[in-house]
């Protein structure tokens, strides 16, 4: 079976079980495209076209749908444990829709079609932005959040894996928001003891409100190079791509 009769039965097959027509020509797309890079045939990838459609209704969420039934969840972590934290949740069904202007990652997930989700982060500072996007694009990844320069993309195992990508039991949101790694932790004690002497020598007199907003910054400004310091040696022990 040719692959215009193939997803023409699957087409026919799906519109049969009520599923959208919308989500029928975006989840046949991705179908497509995920051929066109295997370079299989449709019935050795995916099965029988019946069989395989069947397996497939209504794990693609529709469209610009409605958002009603929709489980939404904002929640952050720092630059050494944010990939492996993505990873987790894209698993779980969590699709990222941005970062918000505190770095925090908006979440959403639809019961009963939450499909696996897949994440990665790159420096897109300057130049490189235009060449990360280039080498990415065609792979099926898209952009879906900044911070700093740090740029994060996401796309759906389900482009991948068909029906395996599907969420079948996804667990309950986390009560959590906040996943710091033992690195982040102990920058966040560093940073909060230094500040905590800047703050008290300025109630002694020691140093004035410009002394106090110096200090402060001039912390901060440390913290924020030791860890990337730190997380740049971290990729480069597991051997991914420096940060």
């Amino acid at each position: 079976m040719n692959d215009t009769a193939y997803f023409a039965e699957v087409t026919g097959a799906l519109a049969a079980a009520g599923v959208p027509a919308a989500q029928i020509e975006a989840t046949v797309e991705d179908l497509r495209a995920h051929l066109a890079e295997s370079g299989t045939a449709p019935e050795e990838e995916f099965g029988p076209a019946a069989r395989f459609a069947a397996r497939l209704g209504g794990l693609a969420p529709e469209p610009d749908g409605p958002d009603a039934a929709a489980e939404h969840w904002t929640w952050t972590a720092d630059l050494f444990n944010d990939r492996r934290m993505l990873a987790v949740h894209g698993a779980q069904g969590w699709e990222v829709e941005s970062l918000d202007p505190i770095g925090r990652f908006v979440c959403r997930r639809t019961p009963g079609s939450a499909l696996r989700w897949e994440y990665r982060r790159e420096v897109i500072a300057g130049r490189r932005r235009a060449r990360v996007e280039d080498e990415l694009t065609p792979e099926g990844w898209e952009p879906c959040g900044e911070w700093l320069v740090y740029g994060y993309f996401k796309r759906p195992a389900a482009a991948l894996a068909g029906p395996a990508g599907a969420v079948q039991a996804p667990p309950a949101a986390p009560h959590r928001w906040l996943f710091l790694s033992r690195r982040g932790k102990a920058v966040l004690a560093v940073w909060t003891l230094l500040v905590g002497g800047a703050t008290a020598a300025f109630f002694v007199g020691v140093l004035g409100t410009a002394g106090l907003a110096i200090a402060i910054a001039l912390t901060s400004s440390l913290s924020a190079v030791w860890t990337a310091g730190l997380e740049n040696a971290a990729g480069r022990e597991r051997g991914g791509p420096a940060a």
